[in-house]
């Protein structure tokens, strides 16, 4: 998977420390992971997400993090601006950071979460252990995820401009819910959504990328007169340019990762 990973059309790959390494290969996996991550970039931006801080593994994760420097340390867990700063201290001063709310606790810190700086650069909403914090009665990560969760931790991201990131989608093969899913949350303002399988990028690419025609119509928009005004049928203003900006910005930001 990691030879694979560097022709795939991501805009980030993330080496996993955590939830996909059993406990007791836990050091293997760091291991491996340093080797691969020293051989070169695994694809537009490469992530090393570790162990929670709550967790044994935690800081030989974060000095092996900064012994192999990926462009950006994934935080599971995060419930704390602490745990943000805690993290940082460990790491080179050109490693980024992106926390994930995942827990009831996370949930409701997360303003302060986001507002914790240190070269923090988004949140990424984690469904499945948020579920499980929170007591819903699902089996599969990704199902009932709730949109107040979802509009709650856009919301925080937004507030201390930083990139939102959606979780992902685990029925392998249910390319209709993968879609389903990523429209929700695109619906929500996210940036992007993770994925697990080479399958789901192109989906989720195709969701949240801004379609030729959406894209032609914001120029256009943002070429009308200042003020409020008449357009293609439908009131315009100064919101509806702000509309349009953001839209365009999307041709630069997160999709699949």
């Amino acid at each position: 998977m990691l030879t694979k990973a560097p022709s795939l059309p991501a805009d980030e790959v993330i080496v996993d420390l955590e939830d996909a390494v059993a406990a007791e290969d836990k050091e293997r996996a760091r291991e491996l992971a340093v080797a691969a991550l020293r051989r070169g970039p695994l694809g537009r931006t490469t992530g090393l997400r570790v162990n929670a801080r709550s967790t044994p593994w935690w800081e030989d994760d974060l000095r092996a993090a900064a012994e192999a420097r990926p462009d950006v340390v994934v935080l599971p867990k995060v419930e704390s601006p602490e745990d943000v700063s805690a993290a940082a201290e460990l790491l080179p001063a050109e490693t980024g950071l992106e926390a994930q709310i995942e827990t009831a606790r996370g949930l409701l810190e997360a303003e302060r979460i986001a507002a914790a700086g240190h070269r923090l650069e988004a949140l990424v909403f984690g469904p499945a252990d948020l579920a499980a914090s929170l007591g819903v009665p699902v089996l599969t990560i990704g199902e009932g995820v709730s949109d107040a969760a979802l509009a709650h931790v856009v919301a925080a991201a937004r507030a201390f401009g930083l990139q939102a990131v959606d979780g992902p989608h685990a029925r392998l093969g249910d390319d209709l819910g993968l879609v389903l899913s990523a429209r929700r949350a695109l619906s929500h303002g996210y940036d992007g959504k993770w994925v697990i399988h080479p399958a789901q990028i192109e989906p989720v690419n195709f969701v949240f990328t801004p379609s030729p025609a959406e894209v032609e119509r914001a120029k256009r928009l943002l070429e009308t007169p200042q003020g409020a005004g008449r357009f293609e049928g439908e009131l315009v203003d100064e919101a509806s340019r702000r509309l349009a900006d953001a839209l365009l910005r999307r041709l630069q930001g997160p999709q699949a990762g």
